[in-house]
């Protein structure tokens, strides 16, 4: 059998576990975070000591690297002459390349060319990779297996942080070294993959078009709020950690340690807790959980806590119980699987990155202006957005399915339509 002759899902449960479709999702999810998170554990160090970024210009580099996000839905029409697969393997290779020349341009110019650069590879292979995931996993077994993923995913980003914490206190390594070795490991990973792995056809045939359905307006409500608020934390927690409290690398890049640590111990069981008592629990308590959360993060700017240590601590505390909620997103992902018509996986996978990046593209911006003025503010502009969403997480019933995409449905439409 030729090596671009594809074989279906079902038929490639004959070959060796490693040649699997699973095990390459896990490969791959093991290969992003060795590029995505180098670039994140460096990055407000890096742009505040090369480039002498303040908020605006924070808010500004984090606009630009969404605008691929809002262009995901390009997708759709890339699906039509690259199969997901090797589009997805290229992206991945594309956000290596991109992070491992980060450190060649250290001014705003430079940096917006690199981050866009693996801001396209970031968020297109991010789109295709959930697209596969959904069309390859089982609905009922879709949980715990994007739970044993996403802690695959913590432990590469574990492995990248740990290396970096201890090269760069012990043996002084220089933004440029760590930048190459991060997004060179991934581009090699993308190119083995591509090598190793055959190509596999999905059971159901997806369609090359944009798809917007009525049914689906839920999951694009949730999707574009999910965008808004996520945008808020990325940009400016850790910013704030530099900033406010004057974090070095090495201490960043140790938080992001245990966070990733802590996700690798409890995504399964997140998986797990999804399986048992699905999305609209999961999601509720993910929303009400970030709530909390941002409130808190709101307080630190506006009350004063004594010691400087003593709000360091508990900033550290919110972004690892942040990252902890924000495991439960794939909650998402699994309601849309149980909803969706299998063919409108890809293209909605597509539409719904882009609904997902329609408030990132302005709102790293705007926010950059509101942060030098007032930085709670910001933080409690996301505990607002969280409780829409838990607001309409109470709308998702408790077994979706075609027909039953809201507590609505049937009482609108009895028989399942487009």
């Amino acid at each position: 059998m030729s090596y671009f002759t594809p074989i279906s899902v079902e038929a490639a449960k004959r070959l060796p576990v490693w040649r699997q479709p699973v095990a390459l999702l896990v490969v791959m999810a093991a290969a992003m975070p060795l590029a995505f998170s180098t670039w994140n554990a460096l990055l407000n160090n890096f742009v505040i000591e090369a480039a002498q970024f303040d908020g605006s210009d924070i808010g500004w580099l984090q606009t630009f690297r969404e605008i691929p996000g809002f262009l995901a839905i390009g997708v759709i029409l890339l699906i039509i002459l690259i199969r997901e697969q090797v589009l997805a393997l290229i992206a991945l290779a594309t956000l290596g390349i991109g992070v491992a020349l980060t450190a060649q341009f250290p001014t705003f110019q430079g940096l917006l060319f690199t981050t866009v650069l693996s801001s396209i590879g970031f968020h297109y292979y991010e789109t295709v990779n959930q697209s596969l995931q959904l069309q390859w996993l089982d609905k009922a077994r879709a949980p715990q297996m994007l739970g044993n993923i996403v802690a695959v995913g913590s432990g590469a980003s574990l492995l990248a942080y740990g290396t970096l914490v201890i090269g760069w206190q012990a043996f002084e390594w220089s933004y440029n070294a760590v930048y190459i070795a991060g997004g060179g490991a991934t581009v090699v990973i993308a190119v083995a993959a591509f090598l190793l792995f055959p190509q596999f056809e999905s059971p159901n045939p997806q369609t090359k078009k944009m798809v917007l359905r009525k049914r689906y307006w839920l999951y694009y409500a949730l999707q574009f709020m999910s965008g808004a608020r996520r945008q808020i934390f990325v940009v400016f927690a850790a910013f704030m950690m530099v900033e406010k409290f004057g974090m070095k690398v090495h201490e960043v890049t140790a938080l992001f340690l245990i966070n990733y640590l802590a996700n690798m111990v409890f995504a399964p069981l997140m998986g797990r807790f999804v399986g048992k008592f699905g999305e609209r629990t999961a999601l509720g308590v993910e929303y009400s959980g970030l709530i909390c959360v941002f409130l808190a993060y709101g307080a630190l700017y506006f009350l004063d806590w004594g010691l400087a240590a003593w709000g360091l601590v508990i900033a550290c505390a919110l972004y690892v119980l942040d990252h902890l909620f924000f495991a439960l997103a794939f909650a998402l992902k699994t309601y849309f699987q149980k909803i969706a018509d299998p063919a409108d996986i890809a293209p909605t996978a597509a539409v719904a990155f882009t609904i997902n990046h329609i408030a990132a593209v302005f709102l790293p911006a705007s926010l950059g202006y509101l942060w030098i003025v007032s930085p709670g503010m910001v933080f409690w502009l996301a505990a607002g957005m969280a409780a829409v969403s838990f607001g309409l997480s109470r709308l998702i019933p408790r077994h979706p399915e075609p027909g039953n995409e809201t507590i609505f449905a049937r009482a609108i439409r009895p028989v399942a339509a487009e």
